[in-house]
Order: structure tokens, then sequence, then C-alpha cells
């Protein structure tokens, strides 16, 4: 707020003057007011020129914005519900899969081969285990709750010790510069990707590796059923019957359009055919291979944010990482140099790097 200061008490004229107008003696001064303000983080009063609604403390480096409300979280019971659906429906899809699979498809293999059946045995055991494990540790797992930190008194809080900290109003505790508070968790996650309903939690700093890793195993695992299903239905399908082909008229591109629609229409009919166990191993395949493509897609596009150095909550605030091939290395806890192992070879004389390495989920 400003005000005029003039050392003359003189009635102004009608028109109001200009400042090229004024005599010598008038000065003007501008008096700023200043807004004490107190900061979160560390409990001091500080003195801002100018009300800023976002100011940085001087002392602790805690962000703190004044308009921020706290808002309702509405319909939170309703998503928690979503979510415990979506995970029952899911166990119970690998289940059936598992014993559908187990049921249909292994007394063909052990009627082919004895070894064949104990070789695919001990593989479905593996995989099965491995995804029920991987889906258990990121579904049921905490996913990253920030580190905890003194606040809220200046004698423990040391200078910069809430470096670029905000105020979470839902949670009533600091957050850290790379925590998000989700919604459907009703809690702040240290490196929050998204919240996953189909594990019914969010993918953070403490479960991304069990979800890539369930990822990997889901994928690998649904295109080993598409191959022993396409395997199994070939011993055990019906012969497929047409009608033969009329070669009167060439073999061009009618021809070939009406053996393709014999040859499916011989299929449909054979469909009919199908035993229990056949209509099983093709409803498996339909479903692993859908499944397996959309996986498919999601791993590579975690893939790609990984190797950026940045999550997918970073990638729509259009945040910037630093891209190297060492950020794979890092995410899945391998050591950065395997100098200690052979002391003349260093990893990142086989990595590509673009950039210097960056840390991530390092708390």
């Amino acid at each position: 707020m400003t005000s005029l200061i003039s050392e003359s008490f003189e009635v102004a004229p009608k028109a109001t003057p200009i400042m090229a107008d004024l005599p010598k003696e008038h000065f003007i001064a501008s008096v700023t007011e200043d807004y004490d303000v107190t900061c979160w983080g560390c409990g001091l009063h500080l003195l801002l020129p100018s009300h800023a609604p976002v100011f940085k403390c001087g002392w602790c480096g805690a962000l703190t914005n004044q308009n921020a409300g706290k808002r309702e979280c509405k319909y939170f019971w309703l998503r928690r519900l979503r979510d415990r659906c979506f995970v029952c429906i899911l166990l119970m899809f690998m289940l059936f899969v598992i014993c559908g699979g187990v049921w249909a498809a292994f007394p063909v293999l052990f009627s082919i081969s004895y070894f064949h059946g104990i070789f695919h045995s001990i593989i479905a055991f593996i995989l099965s285990v491995t995804t029920v494990y991987t889906f258990s540790s990121a579904s049921f797992a905490c996913a990253g709750t920030p580190p905890c930190v003194v606040w809220g008194s200046y004698p423990a809080v040391g200078k910069g010790a809430l470096e670029n900290y905000t105020f979470c109003q839902l949670c009533s505790k600091p957050k850290s510069p790379r925590s998000h508070h989700c919604r459907s968790c009703g809690m702040c996650i240290l490196d929050m990707d998204h919240h996953c309903p189909f594990i019914g939690n969010c993918v953070g700093a403490a479960n991304h590796r069990h979800f890539i890793a369930l990822l990997i195993s889901v994928v690998t695992s649904t295109f080993y059923i598409s191959i022993m299903t396409v395997y199994v239905c070939w011993h055990i399908w019906p012969s497929i019957t047409y009608e033969p082909f009329d070669h009167s008229y060439g073999f061009g591109s009618d021809f070939a359009l009406r053996a393709i629609r014999e040859i499916v229409y011989g299929l449909l009919k054979s469909v009919v055919l199908l035993s229990p166990r056949g209509l099983v191993l093709v409803y498996l395949f339909v479903s692993s291979v859908s499944l397996g493509i959309g996986l498919s897609i999601l791993l590579w596009q975690q893939l790609c944010f990984i190797y950026e150095g940045k999550t997918y909550l970073n990638h729509l605030n259009d945040g910037v990482g630093e891209k190297d091939c060492q950020n794979l290395v890092q995410f899945f806890g391998c050591p950065y140099s395997f100098s200690i192992y052979l002391p003349h070879c260093s990893l990142s004389r086989f990595l590509p790097s673009f950039r210097k390495k960056t840390q991530r989920h390092k708390k």
C-alpha cells in the first residue's frame, strides 16, 4: 500500500497535477507495509514485503501456500470398495487360469510324453508362484511413505532441513518434494507413479519394483499359455471338414478368398465338436493373447519412464528427467559398477550414458 507524503499542506487545485508539474518542495515517497506470516515448518514469524500467497522460508526452506485449503475426500469408501472388488476379481481370474490350464492341458501333455508333462509342470509351477508372489507384494505392501522429519519448532528444525517441503492439508503433516497425496489410499506416497485399481494399491517407491516384476511375470506367463494352448489344441482339435476347391477358375484372388472362407467355416464347425477341455483352452488362448498385448504396452511404457528417470505423474507434470540406461540398473537394485568383482571392468563401459546418472528411489 502506498501513500503520498508531502511537505506542503496547500490545497490542491481542481485538476490533479502530474509529477512534472509539482514544485520542487513536493516529494513523493512510497511506504511498504510488511505482512507478518508464520512458517509451518519451523514456526518462525516472517515479514513479507508484499502479500504473497506462496512463499519459501529462508531458514528451513519449507514452502507455504496460504491459499491452500483442506479439500474433502468425497467417495473415499467407494474407491476402496472398487479396489477390493478389482483385487478379488483378479485373484479369481488368476486361480481360474492356473486350475483351468492344469485341468485342460496337462492330461494331454502327460498322454503325449511323461517327460513333457513333468517339464511343463515345473515351468507352470514356477510361473504361478512368481505371479502370485509379485501380485501379493505389489498389492498388499506399503507403496512408500514420505520420510519422517521434525517440523514446527525452530530450535529442532535445522537450516535447510525442510528444503522444498510442502504441508499436506489432508494428512496434516509435511510432504517431501517427491511425494504425492493419493485420494484413493488416503495418504501421501513417496515417488508415486500412479494408483492401480487392479492391485488395489498405489505404485510408489516401496513397491514399484514389485509392480514391474509382476508385469514381467504376467507377460511371460501369457506368452507361455498362448504357446501351450496352441500346442495342446493341435493334438485334440477335431478334424476340419471343408468342401473341395474347384481349380477350374485358376488361382486368383477369388480362389484365395474362397479358400480362406472354407477354412474359417470348417474351424467354426469343428469348435462345436470340441470337448469342455478344448473350450477352456480356446478361452485361455484368447484371454492370454489380449492380456499379454495390453500388459506388454504398459510394461514398455513403465520401462521408458524408468529409463528417463521419472514417474508417470512427473511425465504428466512435464517433469524433466535424465535419460540413462544406468537408471534401469539402479532401479532393479544392481550395483552401479562391478569393479568390486571385476577390478578392470566397469559397467558404465557397456551401458550408454547420455547424461549423468540420477537417483530416483533413494530416500
